[in-house]
C-alpha cells in the first residue's frame, strides 16, 4: 500500500510539474506574441541598418548617437511597451558598440543618456498618442451607433419599386451629418425623401433627425403631399436658427403611374425613361429651401410626373453633382447615369460610384447620396418571384410599415 502511495504521489508531482511547465511556457510564447504585436518593423530596421554601418566603418561615436531614431520612429507606430524595448536594444547595442569602437567612457555615457532620455520620452508620446486613439476609437461606435439609428438597412423592394441607395462619405472619421433620405410606404402610397442640411457636425445632425421624424409622421397622416411639406416647414421654423435650412425633394407614388414631386431648393431628380434617355425634372415654380419660407413668402407647388413601367428616377444630394476632378470639372451626372443605367438599380448605382469615385481621384470633398427608384415591367415579378426574391405589394399603402432613413454629413 505504501508503494502505491509513493508511486502516486510521485506520479502526481510529474503531472504538476509538467502542467506547469508548460503553462509557463505557454504564457511566455504569448508574451512574446504580445510584445511582437505591439513592435512595429520599421524601427528595428533603422536600428539595424545603423549597427551594420557602423560595424562596416568603425566610426563610433559618429553613428551611435544615430540609434535614438528608433524608439523616437517607434513611438509613431508602436505601442509603449514596443517602444521601450526598441530603446532598450539600441541602448544595449550602443553599448557593445562603443566598447568595441573604444568610444572614451564620458562621451559614451552621454550618448547613453541621450538613448535614455528619447526613449523614456517616445514612450510618454507613445501612450498619449494610444490614449487620444481609444477616446477616438469610442466617440467613433457612438457616431456609428447614432448613423445605424438613422439609417436602417433598405429593402430591395418598397410597395411596387425597386429600390437601391448609395452613400459615399467624403472622410471615414466622419460616420454622421447632415445628408438625410427615407423612403416609407404609407396608406397614401410610397413617399420619400432626399436632403441636405445646410452646415456639419452635431448641429446638421440634430436637424436631420428632427427632418426626418417629421417626415414619417406626416407622411402616414397627411393625404396631401404638400399637407406633409408644410409641417415639415413649421417644426423648422420653430427650431431652427434664422440662417439655418435644408434642401429637400419630397416625392409620393399615390397612384400606378403618377408621382408627386415637390421641389424645395435641392437639386432636381432625374427621370430615366424605359428607353434609357434621361431626363431633369426641373421645378416650374421653385420654391425656397425648407426653413425660409418666412423670409420668402413663397410656397412649393406640387408638380405630377407620369411614372410607367420601367421608368427610374434618381434623387441624389449636390456632392454627387459638385465633385470635381484635377482640372476642376463637374461630374455630369445625367450622362454617367445614361451611361450606366440597368434593370437592376443596386448595380446602376454601383457603376455611378465607381465612376464617380474616378472622377475625383478616389476622394470625395463632400459627401454624396443616391437615391434610385425603378417602376419594374409586368412581366419581371413573376420572373423575381421566381428567383427567389418576392418584390413588395403593389397596391398603395400595402404591406408593413417599414422605413428607411440615413443620415451622413451635411454640406457647407
Amino acid at each position: 500500500m505504501s508503494r502505491a502511495r509513493e508511486h502516486a504521489g510521485e506520479h502526481w508531482l510529474k503531472r504538476t510539474f509538467r502542467k506547469r511547465g508548460a503553462g509557463s511556457w505557454a504564457a511566455a510564447r504569448k508574451r512574446a506574441a504580445h510584445l511582437a504585436f505591439g513592435t512595429s518593423v520599421l524601427p528595428l530596421l533603422i536600428v539595424g541598418a545603423i549597427v551594420l554601418v557602423d560595424l562596416a566603418g568603425g566610426a563610433g561615436i559618429f553613428w551611435l548617437p544615430l540609434l535614438a531614431a528608433g524608439p523616437a520612429l517607434a513611438a509613431t507606430t508602436s505601442r509603449p511597451y514596443g517602444v521601450l524595448c526598441v530603446g532598450v536594444l539600441a541602448s544595449v547595442l550602443s553599448a557593445m558598440l562603443g566598447l568595441r569602437d573604444g568610444v572614451p567612457g564620458g562621451e559614451l555615457v552621454a550618448v547613453l543618456s541621450a538613448l535614455a532620455s528619447v526613449t523614456l520620452a517616445s514612450v510618454l508620446a507613445s501612450a498619449l498618442r494610444w490614449r487620444r486613439e481609444r477616446v477616438l476609437a469610442a466617440v467613433r461606435s457612438v457616431a456609428e451607433a447614432a448613423q445605424h439609428a438613422l439609417l436602417a438597412p433598405i429593402p430591395s423592394n418598397v410597395g411596387p419599386f425597386q429600390v437601391a441607395v448609395r452613400y459615399s462619405a467624403a472622410a471615414a472619421e466622419a460616420r454622421i451629418g447632415g445628408d438625410l433620405y427615407a423612403l416609407v410606404p404609407t396608406p397614401y402610397g410610397v413617399r420619400m425623401i432626399i436632403g441636405d442640411v445646410r452646415g456639419k457636425g452635431l448641429p446638421a445632425v440634430g436637424t436631420a433627425a428632427l427632418v426626418l421624424g417629421v417626415f414619417r409622421e406626416a407622411a402616414y397622416d397627411e393625404p396631401d403631399l404638400l399637407d406633409v411639406v408644410a409641417r415639415i416647414e413649421r417644426s423648422l421654423a420653430r427650431n431652427l436658427e434664422y440662417d439655418d435650412f435644408v434642401t429637400a425633394v419630397v416625392a409620393g407614388y399615390p397612384e400606378s403611374g403618377r408621382l408627386e414631386v415637390v421641389n424645395c431648393g435641392h437639386a432636381p431628380p432625374l427621370h430615366v425613361h424605359a428607353s434609357g434617355s434621361v431626363v431633369s425634372v426641373d421645378p416650374v415654380d421653385p420654391a425656397p429651401p425648407l426653413g425660409l419660407r418666412a423670409l420668402t413668402g413663397e410656397t412649393p407647388s406640387l408638380q405630377v410626373l407620369p411614372l410607367a413601367d420601367g421608368d427610374q428616377l434618381l434623387l441624389y444630394t449636390d456632392g454627387v453633382t459638385e465633385a470635381r476632378d484635377h482640372g476642376r470639372e463637374f461630374y455630369a451626372l445625367a450622362q454617367g447615369l445614361a451611361r450606366n443605367v440597368s434593370d437592376e438599380p443596386a448595380s446602376t448605382l454601383a457603376a455611378l460610384d465607381a465612376e464617380l469615385q474616378a472622377h475625383v481621384g478616389g476622394r470625395l470633398h463632400d459627401d454624396a447620396a443616391l437615391l434610385l427608384l425603378r417602376k419594374p415591367l409586368p412581366a419581371e415579378p413573376a420572373e423575381a418571384v421566381a428567383a427567389g426574391v418576392v418584390p413588395g405589394p403593389a397596391v398603395a399603402g400595402a404591406g408593413p410599415a417599414a422605413a428607411v432613413v440615413g443620415c451622413a454629413k451635411g454640406s457647407e
